[in-house]
């Protein structure tokens, strides 16, 4: 165990100092103290656990639960600059210590979750006649505690509790082996293009950032296209050189599959056998079965018919996309069938031919900055928040910039948003949120750090960075999590906004994008960068006509990952080639040709790269059928920006956490259950109504 000088001198292990309630000390951060940090704070926390689980006293509320929550907090100090470090600064020298470490953290977990004394403890507490005395958010802690024990195994004889460790310790290696394998892929393979006409198509913000990324990879010469999705579906979309989206689309979609030595599918094949044998010693039939148990959605099957509702008329949909590209192909004399790498190009075509809509024309109106002060605007407008620049926190890179969050009504400092909006070596794809300190005030009120983390590319120095229609959505979608941190109102940490059921969690986030259309947003936020004047209320009404267009394409690129991750979780102890199941389950499924994954399976991080997500990418269409019906409430009364309807969803919603059952919450707020009809309209699917006697 480390000394206490070094616990003394270690900046990871000491509480956060500074404004704000503290701030993660990220101008003070080595490598070289993760380690020792984490070891150090991992004894601690079982010290803090045996003592409560040794208390000679009856346990109660206040001497189990409520000191349980108190526990690990160093740990928790450490982790999240732990995390920071393994999404944003990954190197070979930090990928060393996340391999040695990330086993160790595993243990942890098993240590606790099967401390016999610990559980009993919990177990009395939660069966106790003394629970209903309880306050309703008390109860529902003791229940989060004891449900999670029993999931991960407290139940269980020494026997399986011991398999139950070796499983988790196994996983926890593949795990970072598999996010270490994609992170490789899309750092070190890229493309090359020697000559400017072969980018030809391209906005000229993307030629500036592909000469930038050029310069990154140190070649002096022509231009590179990195291997991340906001540099890759642009291209896709506007290169005329086929052979160029070929190749692209075949870099991105084959990370991790590349027969190298970053390949995932035998890694892959592992975490589904562990997994299988976990959840039937946990005495769950599959894995699917064991992470749904305490989601919304309950069981697997409930999951399947819902994505099994929507995927018919996606699937048709997409037939009728693919007829209207072929069409205009052959109008241009291009002898092809449409391929996927040609799908979002023609796509792009029949949106400028039927709308009269060029996503080329609306990104000179995306500006980043702009977009982002639009962002705030309507977190005023719906909730009250005032955003300012802190100049006085640390951050853990020059591109990372931090506002203090405020009230209109108060000066008081309610959280802190931190934005780390661009793509570098190091740091992994896609874009998310994260909680570097959640809400609660158990022994006195702490304030949430949230941060958004996207990976756009910077283009020329000085010159505002121009990011498309659908990542300026996801801007909006991410932020629509932070807000839900920040609006978190609950006493214990387990509770806080947003740890919530994971397909309840994407409810927030994916009702936050329809406020990026509204007339109030485009109208103000939407300027072009060279004129400063708002996109013309043409373009607007434009974007409004074609609302529904290519929504085939979306959903049903999103769905097949979705419904081959559960159908995959639901095989059980059966061996799986990834590659061929990926293929022939598409293929059973009538998978459009001209249509992948969105992940497939070697990259797939949600899934393989922990357990969150794990049979539970269903969640985004579960929570999206939520929040169509949640935005359906604010039009039918005063609008998007309907302050009672507003005030209440940020009361019922987003302030409560997990203190509810989410299915009890969304009705408070709506009245009801929701309805899949606005899904089904905001998507232009028909929906087929069986006629009832």
């Amino acid at each position: 165990m480390e000394t206490v000088e070094h616990k003394e001198t270690n900046v990871l292990i000491r509480p956060w100092e500074g404004a704000y309630g503290g701030v993660p000390p990220f101008d003070k951060v080595t490598l070289e103290q993760f380690s020792p940090a984490i070891e150090w704070s991992i004894n601690e926390k079982l010290e803090e656990v045996n003592l409560i689980a040794t208390n000679a006293e009856a346990p109660d509320f206040e001497n189990t639960l409520a000191a349980f929550e108190r526990c690990g907090r160093s740990l928790d100090r450490v982790l999240t600059v732990f995390y920071i470090w393994s999404n944003n600064m990954s190197d070979t020298a930090f990928q060393k210590i996340e391999s040695e470490v990330n086993p160790k953290l595993a243990a942890l977990n098993d240590k606790i979750v099967q401390n016999e004394k610990l559980f009993a403890r919990i177990k009395a507490v939660y069966e106790s006649p003394e629970l209903r005395k309880l306050t309703p958010e008390q109860q529902r802690l003791a229940w989060f505690h004891y449900t999670r024990f029993v999931h991960s195994g407290a139940q269980l004889d020494a026997t399986a509790k011991s398999r139950l460790t070796a499983i988790n310790q196994e996983l926890a290696q593949l795990f970072t082996k598999f996010s270490q394998h994609v992170l490789a892929d899309e750092n070190t393979i890229y493309i090359t293009v020697s000559k400017k006409e072969e980018l030809h198509g391209l906005p000229q913000s993307m030629i500036d950032a592909a000469k930038e990324y050029a310069v990154s990879k140190n070649i002096k010469e022509g231009w590179a296209i990195a291997n991340t999705r906001s540099s890759i579906d642009p291209l896709l979309t506007f290169a005329s050189n086929r052979s160029l989206r070929e190749k692209a689309w075949k870099m991105f979609k084959n990370r991790g599959d590349n027969g190298n030595e970053n390949d995932n599918n035998a890694v892959i094949a592992d975490i589904l056998r562990l997994r299988a044998e976990r959840a039937r010693l946990l005495g769950f039939k599959t894995h699917a079965d064991l992470m749904l148990d305490d989601k919304m959605a309950r069981t697997p099957g409930r999951a399947m018919q819902l994505m099994e509702e929507v995927w018919k008329p996606a699937v048709q949909r997409v037939k009728e996309e693919v007829a209207d590209m072929q069409a205009i192909a052959k109008k241009e004399g291009a002898a092809i069938t449409i391929e996927p790498w040609d799908y979002l190009y023609y796509a792009e075509k029949v949106r400028k031919q039927r709308y009269n809509l060029d996503q080329n024309e609306l990104k000179p109106y995306m500006q980043l900055d702009k977009l982002r002060e639009g962002m705030f605007w309507v977190a005023g407008e719906l909730f009250g928040f005032t955003f300012e620049p802190a100049q006085d926190v640390p951050v853990y890179h020059p591109d990372v910039r931090v506002w203090k969050v405020k009230t209109k009504t108060s000066d008081q400092v309610i959280g802190l948003w931190y934005f780390d909006p661009y793509a570098r070596a190091g740091k992994r794809s896609g874009a998310w949120m994260n909680n570097y300190r959640g809400q609660q005030k158990m022994d006195g009120p702490v304030i949430p750090i949230v941060s958004n983390n996207s990976n756009f590319m910077k283009g020329k120095p000085g010159e505002p960075v121009l990011i498309s229609y659908d990542d300026a959505t996801t801007l909006f979608h991410e932020f629509g999590h932070a807000l839900h941190g920040l609006s978190s109102n609950v006493t214990y940490p387990s509770l806080q906004s947003p740890n919530v059921a994971s397909d309840f969690v994407e409810f927030p986030s994916q009702l936050m994008e329809h406020w990026f259309t509204t007339p109030e947003v485009l109208n103000v936020y939407a300027l072009h960068y060279q004129t400063g004047k708002p996109i013309p209320n043409t373009l607007i009404d434009k974007i409004y006509q074609a609302k529904t267009f290519n929504s085939g394409y979306a959903t049903v690129e999103y769905l097949s990952a979705a419904i081959v991750d559960m159908k995959l979780h639901l095989e059980g102890g059966k061996p799986i080639d990834a590659d061929t199941y990926e293929r022939e389950t598409l293929k059973a499924l009538g998978m459009p040709s001209a249509i992948a994954m969105r992940h497939r399976l070697p990259q797939f991080l949600h899934i393989f790269s922990d357990d969150g997500y794990s049979a539970g990418y269903y969640s985004y269409l579960w929570s999206e059928v939520i929040s169509a019906d949640a935005y359906k409430a604010f039009i039918e009364a005063g609008g998007p920006y309907d302050r009672t309807v507003s005030k209440k969803y940020y009361t019922d919603i987003l302030s409560v956490g997990n203190t509810i059952d989410p299915a009890e919450a969304y009705r408070l707020f709506r009245g009801r259950d929701p309805k899949i009809d606005e899904l089904m309209e905001e998507r232009g699917f028909t929906r087929k109504v069986t006629a009832t006697k």
